[in-house]
């Protein structure tokens, strides 16, 4: 049985909706380096909940330099770091300070906008298009 999508839908076929994607995979500029000197770059990250938001704003360290907030925040939603047992807000805080920034990107680009595409334009020719971020190191393609 064929379902009919509403009307004004052109050929009045209903959008073929994928599932929602809850995990992304993504892979660290640099790296985070463990206590044995373990490089790990390949990784995942959950989509967040209003509870992962509400609640480090509870955290003492948060209330006095709020900056904190995104590492708390990243520490509750990566899900998994290359072969680490667990990740938590003090393995975030040991990170380099690109691949901060990089997840920081990387959680506004699937919570905000639901995908891992960003928009681009070559510095050269000005063309405009589009890079997926999950799973590809900086400047490679």
């Amino acid at each position: 049985m064929r379902r009919e999508g509403p009307p004004g839908v052109a050929g009045g076929a209903a959008a073929v909706r994928e599932p929602l994607r809850t995990e992304f995979e993504f892979e660290l500029p640099r790296g985070f380096v463990d206590e044995s000197g373990t490089v790990h770059r390949n990784g995942a990250m959950r989509l967040a909940t209003a509870r992962d938001e509400l609640v480090p704003l509870r955290d003492v360290r948060v209330r006095e330099n709020p900056a904190y907030l995104s590492v708390v925040l990243l520490g509750r939603v990566i899900t998994r770091l290359g072969t680490l047992g667990s990740v938590h807000d003090g393995t975030v805080e040991n990170m380099f300070a690109s691949d901060l920034a990089f997840l920081q990107d990387f959680y506004r680009q699937i919570n905000a906008e639901g995908h891992t595409r960003a928009a681009v334009a070559c510095p050269h020719c000005a063309k405009s298009f589009e890079v997926e971020l999950a799973g590809s190191r900086l400047g490679e393609s």
